[in-house]
């Protein structure tokens, strides 16, 4: 054990013990104890680019938050991340201060006017490594205009293929981390994601509407899979707004956790008044206030999505040691 890690445990030694009858205590104690893990905390880059879509037919569920949080926090961890903002709102580039006003080059002239998607991505200036594809009002009328577009359903896999490529000639850093955000909504855009990915993250709002509509969506990624992209699965749930002090969310997050043990995250993400407000100042939490409880719960939900690749190259490794 190095000097550091000695003294992290030391410090996490000294934090005191709480129960549930001082919540507020153990609140605040449970912050000091992440802080203490993270602080510093550097992730272990995957074997290759891991491409997340980020889907939830479900509006409101913390969907465009989950994927700015999550790709803010791997940043923080000293990968590089890009997110493609699939979803005509703009949501995710506003909250990654990228300008995406009308006239700026965006994954609409990728997808439908063929520019390539480097030729788009911005840097995101409040965190190193952090990389944007912004989305333009112009979205909005992509899903008509892919109608009647050769292979419509593969327009984004091979835009991000292409520039992967390209970097790589080029001699760039490649990203080790890809996600894109969608409309929540089954249309075009939505397909484009699904078939460009291998993954799939859902968050899942912790109360009861939230999982009606998770079998629909379940289906249509077996639909996917079935016609269009077989490498397809559900890699990575996120439970979120998640309030501990109530029965329901309890019981929902348990529901999750039983029929999705390996694909849940122990990590969960709380209700968080500065996770709200941090779009409206164009960051992420991380950068709006890196010390709060929401923002701990999204470095601690990345830095368990980073070690599942590590364990996941791993058990590959010795599979094929042994075969």
């Amino acid at each position: 054990m190095g000097p550091d890690e000695r003294r992290r445990a030391a410090l996490l030694r000294s934090v005191p013990d709480t129960d549930d009858t001082t919540p507020l205590a153990a609140q605040l104690a449970e912050d000091v104890r992440k802080r203490i893990e993270l602080h510093g905390a550097k992730f272990e880059k995957p074997p290759q680019t891991r491409v997340f879509t980020i889907a939830n037919q479900k509006g409101g569920v913390g969907k465009t938050t989950t994927a700015v949080n999550i790709a803010a926090a791997l940043a923080t961890g000293g990968l590089k991340v890009l997110v493609i903002d699939n979803d005509p709102q703009g949501n995710a580039s506003t909250a990654l201060g990228l300008e995406h006003h009308a006239g700026v080059p965006s994954i609409y002239d990728v997808m439908i006017n063929d520019v390539p998607l480097n030729d788009v991505i911005q840097p995101c200036e409040a965190v190193p490594g952090l990389y944007g594809a912004p989305a333009t009002i112009d979205l909005s009328g992509a899903e008509i205009e892919l109608v009647s577009m050769v292979a419509r359903e593969n327009r984004l896999r091979n835009a991000i293929r292409d520039g992967v490529e390209r970097r790589e000639r080029e001699g760039h850093e490649r990203f080790d981390y890809i996600l894109i955000d969608c409309p929540p909504s089954l249309g075009l855009l939505t397909i484009n994601a699904f078939v460009a990915a291998r993954e799939v993250m859902i968050p899942i709002q912790c109360e009861y509407y939230a999982l009606e509509g998770l079998s629909q969506l379940l289906k249509n990624i077996d639909l996917i899979r079935g016609h269009l992209n077989p490498d397809l699965h559900v890699s990575t749930i996120v439970l979120t707004m998640y309030d501990k002090r109530t029965n329901l969310a309890r019981e929902v997050a348990a529901e999750v956790r039983e029929h999705f043990p390996d694909e849940t995250l122990s990590a969960t993400i709380p209700r968080s008044v500065r996770v709200s407000e941090a779009p409206s100042y164009g960051q992420t939490v991380l950068t709006y206030d890196a010390g709060s409880t929401g923002a701990l719960a999204y470095l601690e939900a990345a830095k368990e999505i980073a070690a599942r690749a590590t364990s996941a190259a791993q058990s590959a490794t010795a599979e094929k040691e042994n075969s």
